[in-house]
C-alpha cells in the first residue's frame, strides 16, 4: 500500500514548485515509509508524486513507475493491490507484453496501455491509481469498485490537484481549509458518515467507489463503471451456500500473498473466525507455520462490560475458543483509557475529517502496536453491510423507517446545537437519505421486502460502510500497516446483492448463509454466536477523561467550535449520559463518544486552520 498525489496545471511550470511537491509528498510519509518518488512530464505540466509501502517485489516496485510502448511513454502512481495479477499478468503476456519486475504495478501499468480505460472492468482487488498517458496527453484515474483505497481531487480554473489523503491536498496553497454549511450540516446531522464524493472541505472532492475519471485539456470527465445491478438469483439453497464459501475462500485466499510478515485480525466473531481459519488452513498447507492473530481490548473492561442489544457479549470469551482450534500465535493488546483518550488527537490527524471518536483512535492504537512486527493483516469489515448482520435489518420498526437506519433520530444531535444554528439540517440528511434510496436497482419481481433489503444494502455501501473502510484504512497506514478486508472482493458484493432475503437471513438469523456456509468447519459456538460490534471501552474513567475534556473546550474563548455548540446540552448528556435514547451514530457512538466528538471536532478546527461559512 502507497501514498500517492498529482498536480497538472496548464499555465505554470511545476518543477520550479518543489517546495510544495515537497510538502505535499511528505504528508503521505505514513502511508509509504519505505520509498519515495517524483515524476515530472516532459512539459513539467504534470507532476506525480509517490510514497511507498514495500509489501510486493519489495526491491522492484518504486514508482513512479514509466513504461515505453509505441514510442509514447506512461507512468503510474498506485495505491493498492490486485489480486487477479497472475491472471492479468499471463493475459497480457499472451498479448506480447515483457515485465521487468513481479509486482502488481506493472501488471496494472500495462493493463492500462493494452486495454485503455476498459482495463478497470479486468480488475479484482483494492486500489486508486493516476497514469499520465504521453500519447493522449491525458490523465486517467480510478478507485476500486468497493471504495476500500481514497481518491481525493481538487479542480480549478487550468488545473487538478489529486491526493490518497486531504492533508497532501492542504499543503497546496490552492487548496483553502474552508466549511461551508453543506460541510457543517454533514458533520452534525451526518457524522461521522459523510456524503458519498464529498470531501467537507469546499471543492473538495472523492471518487466515488466503482468511479473513474480522465483529464484533458482542463476537462474532467468522471463515469461510474460499476454499479450495484439487481439480477435474478437462481442458485438453489444448497448451491448458494456452497458459492458463498467458495467466494469468501477464493478471496481470503488471494489476499495472503505478501513479502512482507502478515498476521490476521481475531475478534472470537464469526467474520473473523472465517479469515483466520481459512488463513492459518492456507499456511500449513504452503508450510508457512503458524499463523499470528491479533485482538484489542481496554483496561478493566471485564469488570465494567454491560450487555446491550447491540453488544450482547465479551470478545474475550470466544478469542481464546478460536485461536485454540486454529492453532494460532495470538496476541492481545490491551489499550489504556487515557491513551484512548489522547489518541483521539492523532486520529484526527489520521482522518483529516472528523473520526468516530475512540472507534477510531483505539483501531489507531491497536494498529500501530501490530505495525511493529507485521505489515498486513486481514480484516473481517463489512461482512454485517453484505449479508445483514446489524440489529436495523431484523426490527422491522427501524427496517421501514424512512431515514438512515444508524442514525434516524436527530434530537441528540440537535441538543448539542446553539438554538437557531444549522436550521436546514435535519432536511439535509433527510434529502440525503432519499437520494440514495431512489437510486437503488431493483428487480420488479422483488417482493416488498426484498426491495426493502436492495435499499438498506445500498445504503449501507455507500455511506456505513464507506465510513468504516475510511476508518479501518487511514488508522492503519497512519503506521504505515496495510489492513485488507476479503469480505470487499466485488464478486462477493455482487453476488449478496442480488441473494434473496431469506436465504441471507437463512433459518432467521443474522448473516444466516454464512452460518450455514461454514457450519462444521469451525467451533458451533462460533458459528452461531450472536453477531457483536468493535469492542469499545465501558470504563467511567474514560467517560471522566471526555468530560472533563469537553468542557475545558467550550470554555476557551479561542475555541471556534464555541460558535456553534450549546453548553447546557452538553452538561446534559455529561450529567446524565444514561438518557440518550439512540445512538449519535451506529452502534457504539453513545455519551462518551458524542463527547469526544466535539474534542476532536474543536482539534480539527485548530490543527487545520479552518474556516467555517456560516
Amino acid at each position: 500500500m502507497c501514498g500517492i498525489a498529482g498536480w497538472l496545471d496548464k499555465y505554470e511550470d511545476l518543477s520550479e514548485k518543489s517546495d510544495i511537491i515537497s510538502s505535499m509528498t511528505a504528508s503521505l510519509a505514513p502511508r509509504g515509509p519505505d520509498d519515495s518518488g517524483v515524476y515530472f512530464s516532459s512539459a513539467h505540466s504534470v507532476c506525480l508524486m509517490h510514497r511507498r509501502l514495500a509489501v510486493i517485489d519489495p526491491n522492484n516496485g518504486q514508482q513512479p513507475m514509466t513504461r515505453s510502448f509505441g514510442g509514447y511513454k506512461y507512468t503510474i502512481v498506485y495505491n493498492g493491490e490486485l489480486y487477479n495479477a497472475p491472471e492479468l499478468k499471463a493475459e497480457l503476456e499472451a498479448l506480447g507484453c515483457s515485465f521487468e519486475t513481479t509486482c502488481d504495478t506493472e501488471v496494472l501499468l500495462y493493463s492500462y496501455i493494452y486495454f485503455g480505460e476498459e482495463c478497470v472492468n479486468k480488475l479484482n482487488g483494492i486500489f486508486a491509481f493516476a497514469v499520465w498517458d504521453e500519447k493522449r496527453k491525458a490523465l486517467f484515474a480510478a478507485r476500486d469498485r468497493v471504495g476500500v483505497k481514497p481518491f481525493f481531487f481538487f479542480e480549478y480554473i487550468g488545473g487538478l490537484i489529486f491526493a490518497s489523503e486531504i492533508k497532501a491536498l492542504l499543503k497546496n496553497p490552492m487548496v483553502k481549509p474552508v466549511v461551508d454549511l453543506d460541510g457543517l450540516y454533514d458533520i452534525f446531522f451526518l457524522g461521522p458518515a459523510r456524503t458519498p464524493g464529498f470531501g467537507i472541505f469546499k471543492n473538495v472532492k472523492e471518487l466515488l467507489p466503482g468511479e473513474c475519471m480522465s483529464y484533458k485539456n482542463n476537462i474532467l470527465r468522471r463515469r461510474m463503471y460499476f454499479t450495484l445491478k439487481a439480477t435474478e438469483h437462481t442458485d438453489s439453497r444448497e448451491q448458494t451456500i456452497e458459492k458463498c464459501r467458495e467466494l469468501l475462500t477464493d478471496s481470503i485466499n488471494r489476499q495472503l500473498v505478501s513479502d512482507a510478515p502478515l498476521c490476521c485480525f481475531l475478534s472470537g466473531g464469526l467474520d473473523s473466525s472465517i479469515i483466520c481459519r481459512t488463513a492459518s488452513q492456507a499456511y500449513k498447507k504452503d508450510g508457512k507455520g503458524r499463523l499470528d492473530t491479533y485482538s484489542v481490548d481496554y483496561s478493566d473492561n471485564d469488570r465494567y462490560f454491560k450487555k446491550s442489544l447491540f453488544q450482547p457479549n465479551k470478545d474475550s470469551d470466544y478469542i481464546g475458543l478460536m485461536s485454540d482450534f486454529i492453532d494460532s500465535r495470538h496476541h492481545s493488546v490491551v489499550l489504556s483509557n487515557s491513551d484512548l483518550y489522547y489518541a483521539l488527537y492523532d486520529s484526527v490527524k489520521s482522518r483529516d475529517l472528523m473520526p468516530m471518536a475512540d472507534v477510531d483512535s483505539s483501531l489507531l492504537l491497536f494498529c500501530r502496536e501490530v505495525k511493529k512486527d507485521f505489515t498486513v493483516a486481514l480484516s473481517g469489515e463489512c461482512a454485517d453491510e453484505l449479508f445483514g448482520g446489524y440489529p436495523w435489518y431484523h426490527n422491522e420498526e427501524i427496517l421501514f423507517r424512512q431515514s438512515f437506519p444508524w442514525s434516524s433520530d436527530s434530537r441528540i444531535r440537535r441538543s448539542i446545537l446553539k438554538k437557531g444554528i444549522l436550521k436546514g439540517g435535519e432536511e439535509y440528511a433527510a434529502q440525503k437519505y432519499l437520494d440514495t434510496v431512489n437510486s437503488t436497482d431493483k428487480l420488479k419481481s422483488d417482493t416488498r421486502l426484498d426491495s426493502r433489503m436492495r435499499e438498506m444494502f445500498v445504503l449501507n455501501y455507500y455511506w456505513f460502510m464507506q465510513c468504516l473502510l475510511e476508518r479501518k484504512d487511514r488508522s492503519s497506514m497512519y503506521s504505515g500497516l496495510e489492513v485488507r478486508v476479503p469480505f470487499c472482493d466485488y464478486r462477493i458484493v455482487e453476488y449478496a446483492y442480488n441473494m434473496p432475503w431469506a436465504l441471507k437471513a437463512l433459518d432467521g438469523r443474522e448473516k444466516g448463509i454464512l452460518r450455514t456456509a461454514f457450519d462444521g468447519l469451525m467451533p458451533q459456538e462460533i458459528v452461531w454466536r450472536k453477531k457483536s460490534p468493535y469492542p469499545k471501552t465501558h470504563n467511567p474513567i474514560y467517560m471522566q477523561l471526555v468530560s472533563r475534556g469537553v468542557l475545558d473546550v467550550l470554555s476557551r474563548k479561542d475555541s471556534i467550535v464555541t460558535q456553534l455548540i450549546d453548553i447546557d446540552g452538553v452538561r446534559e448528556i455529561i450529567e446524565h449520559p444514561d438518557n440518550i435514547s439512540s445512538p449519535w451514530y451506529g452502534q457504539l457512538m453513545r455519551a462518551p463518544q458524542i463527547l469526544a466528538y466535539i474534542i476532536q471536532l474543536d482539534f480539527w478546527a485548530r490543527e487545520y486552520g479552518v474556516e467555517f461559512e456560516l
